[in-house]
């Protein structure tokens, strides 16, 4: 072989040589930086995450620090609360009972005795009663003797407004004459009744049950 042409080859198998390595070294820095980027990007997403973790968790205290705190308020003005409503609660009595008098007085009396006593299908007392059983037996007591059934009982007095209620009417559920249920009204917006099985004998407010109309006897 002519060594020049030699001397040519070699140089060239040099050179490619350099430029392949020119080349991995480009390779191999643009690995490194993208790398550096990734690396980076994920400590950013991760500072990120932690920040939004610590905002929430700071979030959550004040929340709590607010609940327990509206807590306490709460308890703190419940006494006060109670007071209120027992105060009401017995200028509400002292008002029925000053407006309750004679006859009526101890129709009224009768039921709220019975209030926690046993509701029975027919029964007149004196531990149980079914509805128009115990109206019957509240009027007995002072000297009127009232119809048996519920039906009868709704007519028999006069007839009333719901707006004119006074204690010791007669309250019916149904029609005048075809009423299925009574009770007595004892004043303050209540109701005494022989409700049903589950219950016996109750007070409820007149909002509990709407009657359809009411009685007057005494």
């Amino acid at each position: 072989m002519n060594p020049l042409n030699e001397i040519t080859q070699t140089l060239s198998l040099s050179q490619l040589r350099a430029a392949d390595a020119t080349a991995q070294v480009a390779v191999d820095y643009q690995l490194q930086a993208s790398q550096a980027q990734a690396t980076e990007a994920a400590l950013k997403s991760a500072l990120h995450h932690k920040q939004a973790d610590r905002k929430k968790a700071a979030a959550a205290a004040r929340a709590k620090a607010r609940a327990k705190k509206a807590a306490a308020e709460k308890a703190a003005a419940r006494p006060m609360s109670l007071a209120a409503d027992a105060t009401s609660t017995h200028s509400t009595a002292s008002s029925a009972s000053s407006a309750v008098s004679g006859s009526v007085a101890a129709v009224v009396s009768f039921v709220q005795a019975q209030v926690g006593k046993s509701y029975v299908m027919g029964a007149t007392g004196p531990d149980a009663y079914d509805c128009s059983g115990l109206v019957q037996a509240a009027y007995r007591t002072i000297g009127v003797d009232l119809p048996r059934v519920s039906e009868d009982q709704s007519t028999a007095g006069t007839q009333v407004s719901l707006s004119d209620l006074q204690p010791g009417d007669i309250l019916y559920w149904g029609g005048a004459g075809s009423a299925y249920h009574v009770a007595i009204y004892i004043g303050g917006g209540n109701f005494i009744g022989a409700q049903n099985p589950s219950s016996g004998v109750v007070e409820h407010p007149l909002s509990y049950d709407e009657p359809t109309g009411a009685v007057r006897v005494a």
